[in-house]
Formats: C-alpha cells, structure tokens, sequence
C-alpha cells in the first residue's frame, strides 16, 4: 500500500510540484491550502508523514504542529522560507522530524521524505536502493558503482543518473525530464548538463555487457536499454 503525505502549503505552485514528484515516486498524497483544512485532513486523511510550511493563513504551521502532536506521532517535516537557527530549533524542540529552508530541490525533498520514513518505520530501513544487471552494479546506499565485479569511481550525478534510467528499463527519458528528475526543478543549467553526463557514464560502460546499454533515442532523450529476457534484481 502506497504511504500517504499530507501536503500543507498556501503557495500553489509548489504545493502542485511537491505533490507531481511525490506522486510520481508513488506515495498518495492531498493538499490543504491553509492551516486549518490541514488539520481537518490530517484527521481524515490519516497520513504517514506530512510537509507543513510554517506561514499559512487561518492557523500557522506552528498551531497546525502542535494539534498533530496532541494526537499522535505522524512524522512532520517543516517548510519554510526562513532560514534562521531559532527557527529550526523551535521547529525540532516542537517536535518537528525535520526542517527544510525554501528554495530547496525536489530531490532533497524525496530524500529527507524517504530518510524520515526509515527512521520511523523499521521495515522502511531494510529498504536498499540496489539495481543489478549483468555485470552491474549500481548502489545508491554507498553511492557505489559496479563493472564487472570491480568497483568504479563515479561523481553523485553521474550516478544518480545513471540510477534512475536503469530503475525504468527501457522508458524514454527527455534531456528537460533528466534535468527536472536529476538535478532538480531549481537547476538552470542547459539540456547540454545531461550530454556530458552520458558520454562520461559511457565511457565507463561502453561494450560491459550486450544485455543492456545507454542508449541516445535521437530528437528525444535517452533511455536504459535492456533485452526482453533481462529484468533488474532490486533489493
């Protein structure tokens, strides 16, 4: 069953992309728009985490933090475009789980989402973020890139790429797609970001395994290609 994240947050604009990238990583998630429907979903909804901005009309996030925690632990995950010390610690000493400062990038998001939800549900934890072809290997626990059997050095980038073509086998990706997905919607690098960061991957896997290859899908993107018969093992 998909986790559930209640989204609480007046400005429109990130509340749709917060709930586009969390959807797209496969939690189930509703918005409220001011403090006071939040607490209305969070006793109806029933989420298993919720990202809370802190300035909303009818009732601030800090109200909106305390009526949660008068009735349970549900993990909270405070947003706010303050950036000061007192801010975060009386977010954490409230009994926020963590604290992230506008701007941020989606990518951190998921990850801080993800790391929450480990930290509080123990099966979470025993998830390892591991794909395994032929004569591959990629580890995003370690950061940790295998060819081979022997152990490759590979940038954080490059290897996130790299793991999120393989973990959907065969999709098209576009360069605008791969810069949103990868590096995140705050990015204003150039689709040329991406070009580089295939050709060093190739160079690295460049005739590894016939099972599967980096594939250029020209006028579009690129995409990890895999044979009929090859599925990733995924621990």
């Amino acid at each position: 069953m998909a986790k559930k994240v209640l989204i609480v947050e007046d400005d429109a604009n990130i509340a749709e992309l917060l709930h586009m990238y969390l959807d797209k990583e496969g939690f189930e998630t509703k918005v409220a728009k001011d403090g006071g429907k939040g607490v209305e979903y969070y006793r109806s909804f029933q989420p298993d985490l919720v990202l809370l901005d802190i300035m909303l009309p009818v009732m601030d996030g800090w109200s909106v933090l305390k009526k949660i925690r008068e009735s349970g632990r549900t993990p909270v995950i405070m947003l706010t475009a303050k950036g000061e010390t007192e801010d975060r610690v009386s977010g954490l000493e409230s009994g926020a789980d963590d604290y992230i400062v506008k701007p941020f990038a989606m990518r951190e998001v998921l990850a801080r989402v993800h790391a929450v939800l480990r930290r509080v549900n123990p099966e979470e934890a025993e998830k390892v973020r591991r794909l395994s072809f032929d004569k591959l290997e990629i580890n995003m626990d370690y950061y940790e890139l295998q060819v081979n059997g022997q152990r490759v050095d590979t940038p954080p980038k490059e290897l996130e790429l790299l793991f999120h073509l393989a973990s959907s086998p065969n999709r098209v990706f576009t360069r605008n797609q791969l810069l949103d997905e990868v590096w995140g919607f705050d990015y204003y690098g150039d689709s040329r970001t991406v070009d580089v960061h295939i050709k060093r991957l190739r160079e690295k896997l460049e005739g590894v395994s016939d099972q599967w290859r980096l594939k250029t899908v020209w006028g579009v993107g690129y995409k990890f290609e895999v044979g009929e018969k090859t599925h990733p093992a995924r621990e």
